[in-house]
Order: structure tokens, then C-alpha cells, then sequence
């Protein structure tokens, strides 16, 4: 997702979302991103790359230096939490979680995740699997594997059997693994918000790698303003448009972010119960109170296809959906904005 003025930057792996009309001020981006308008408050915007994405802040405030002590501190929080949650860093808590089978004392992030984790894999009858880690490095490496491959992976992957013990998490099973690629950059990025609304800064855009919160309004009460993509960029399906004035958060599924296959048939989103990729939905659009649940439940109405997606929806307060099919047919719960 990316916020644009007169130009438009683009984003890395999730290029789903996108603002239109970012600064509504006249000027341009001047040094580290600052952007100076009179009678408007300033805006600060930086990015750095992180959790292998790039993260976009969005600050408007009275003072740039005040701006910008607030953003360096919101990337250091987003830092400290990358390294709670990665699976590629080696000396993260979710790395040695998975090499030894067991934290004896478990961050308490890594906790909460893991417990929200656990609500959407409930509520969605395994739909939603964060042990699906195993099989996923499957695909990663073959690409598409046989059935038979599949078959032996698959009993690895079952959320029930990730205990907590007090503060410390055991997986029951040899050789089972967690990845929280589908809700972590989520909680990361609501992390984010939080902290800038800690330092006093209400009017803020935070994303990361298509995952995304508004707070507050850009000068004047304009809305944010979130353009939902066409997953076929090549139609010429027109893009859909959301409007936000108030904190909400977006995150998009889509089965064009990580392909395995040219056909798009094989990607990146499993279904934890069957060991393939689910072949109704193109793209999956959530919006919720959270980016961490619009995460998890994009990810997981990816895998139920819209109609038990709109179901599951409904068991969650504030939170709606656009959901897109390969055939490009759209399909949305009543209270979805755009």
C-alpha cells in the first residue's frame, strides 16, 4: 500500500492497496520526506525496510522535529518486535520457538499474537494456521509439490497442538514450526499506531507491506483515501475506493503476492487442513478494528472462499470484507464502505 500525492510510490511484495491523494497540501517532498505547506500543518514521511517489506509512516504534526522524533522511535518499536517475530532471523523468539520446540519464558507480544492466533483458528475451524510452517517451506522449495508430499507434511500442522504452559509455549509435535507471516506485520504495524499516538501524533498513515492503519484525517477533515486494486491489474476492472476518517485498519490477501505457479493455482496461502493452495478467491479484503485481525482474517476468508468468509465476518465486531474471485466477480459483506 502507498500513500501518493502528485506521484505515486510503490510498494514491495503486497502492492494490493494503495492511497490516492495523500498530502491534500500544496508543495513537494523536500529532504527525509518532509513536506512543508503554509497554513497546514507539517507532514513528515519516511520509510525504512523492515520484516522484509518496506514500512511507510505518514505523520501530520505542528513541528517536523517532533514529527521525526516520533517516527525514529515507532521504527525502533517496529524493530524490536521484528526481532520477536521473524522467522529468518535466528536469534528471534519465534526462531528459537521453532528450533527447540519449546520457550520457557515467552515475550509477552509473542504471547498475545500467538493467543489472537489461536481465536481466528478457532473461529474458523483450523482455516486459520499458524503451525502451517512446515508445509509452506515445502512449497517454498519445490514449488509444487506431489500429494504425496503434501500428505507427509500435513500432519504437522495442527494449531491445537501449540501449548501454552504459564508463560512459556511448547509445540506437542516433533518437527513442527510456526510462522506468523500471516498476522505478525499486522500486529507490528498496529504497534506502530500505538506508539505515535503515545507521543501525541493522531493523524497518522501506518503501512507495511500492504497492511495498513489510518488515524485521524488529514488537514482540513479530508478522508484517507484507500484504493482497493483489481488482482488483475490487465482487466479492466475499475478499482474500488475507501474513504476513512477514523482509526481502521485494511489488510489484502491475494493469491498473486507469492506465486508458485504461473497460473496462480499454487501460492502462497494454504489451506492448513487439505495442503493446497484454496482455488476460489483471487484476493481477500479485510477491515477491522486491528490490523493484526484484518491480517489473519484476510489471510483465512482467502481459504474459506466468500461465503464463509462473509459468515465468519459476522462473528467479529467492526469488521467487513471485499472479497474477489478468479473470475474477477466481486463479493462484499453489507457494511463494507467502499
Amino acid at each position: 500500500m502507498s500513500e501518493t500525492g502528485q506521484s505515486r510510490h510503490l510498494i514491495g511484495r503486497r502492492k494490493f492497496l494503495q492511497i490516492l491523494a495523500f498530502a491534500g497540501a500544496a508543495g513537494g517532498l523536500y529532504g527525509y520526506g518532509l513536506m512543508r505547506a503554509e497554513s497546514q500543518p507539517q507532514v513528515v514521511r519516511q520509510s525504512r525496510t523492515l520484516m522484509g517489506t518496506q514500512i511507510n509512516l505518514i505523520v501530520y504534526g505542528p513541528d517536523q522535529d517532533q514529527c521525526l522524533q516520533a517516527t525514529a522511535a515507532t521504527f525502533n518499536r517496529m524493530e524490536t518486535l521484528e526481532q520477536i517475530f521473524s522467522r529468518h532471523q535466528v536469534n528471534s523468539a519465534l526462531s528459537q520457538l521453532n528450533a527447540q520446540g519449546s520457550l520457557m519464558e515467552a515475550p509477552d507480544a509473542l504471547l498475545e499474537v500467538l493467543g489472537l492466533a489461536d481465536q481466528i483458528s478457532r473461529a474458523t475451524e483450523g482455516a486459520f494456521d499458524v503451525s502451517v510452517l512446515p508445509l509452506l517451506q515445502l512449497y517454498e522449495k519445490t514449488r509444487v509439490p506431489s500429494a504425496v508430499e503434501v500428505a507427509e507434511v500435513l500432519p504437522l500442522v495442527d494449531y491445537q497442538k501449540i501449548r501454552r504452559e504459564g508463560p512459556g509455549i511448547r509445540l506437542s509435535a516433533q518437527g513442527m514450526a510456526i510462522t506468523l507471516d500471516g498476522i505478525a506485520k499486522g500486529y507490528i504495524v498496529d504497534q506502530g499506531v500505538a506508539a505515535l499516538r503515545g507521543a501525541g501524533f493522531s493523524n497518522v498513515y501506518v503501512e507495511a507491506g500492504g497492511d495498513l492503519m489510518v488515524s485521524g484525517a488529514k488537514p482540513a477533515d479530508a478522508p484517507w483515501r484507500i484504493g482497493v486494486q483489481n488482482p488483475r491489474p490487465k482487466s479492466a476492472q475499475t478499482m474500488t475506493v475507501l474513504e476513512l476518517n477514523t482509526p481502521l485498519a485494511v489488510a489484502t490477501s491475494g493469491d498473486y503476492m507469492q506465486p508458485f505457479s504461473e497460473d496462480l493455482r499454487n501460492h502462497h496461502i494454504l489451506d492448513p487442513r487439505k495442503g493446497f493452495s484454496p482455488p476460489e478467491l483471487a484476493s481477500a479484503t479485510v477491515t477491522a478494528p486491528s490490523v493484526a485481525l484484518a491480517d489473519g482474517l484476510a489471510t483465512a476468508s482467502m481459504v474459506l472462499g466468500h461465503q464463509k468468509a462473509i459468515e465468519l465476518l459476522q462473528q467479529f465486531a467492526g469488521c467487513e470484507g471485499l472479497f474477489i474471485d478468479k473470475q474477477l466477480n466481486a463479493y462484499k459483506t453489507s457494511g463494507f464502505q467502499g
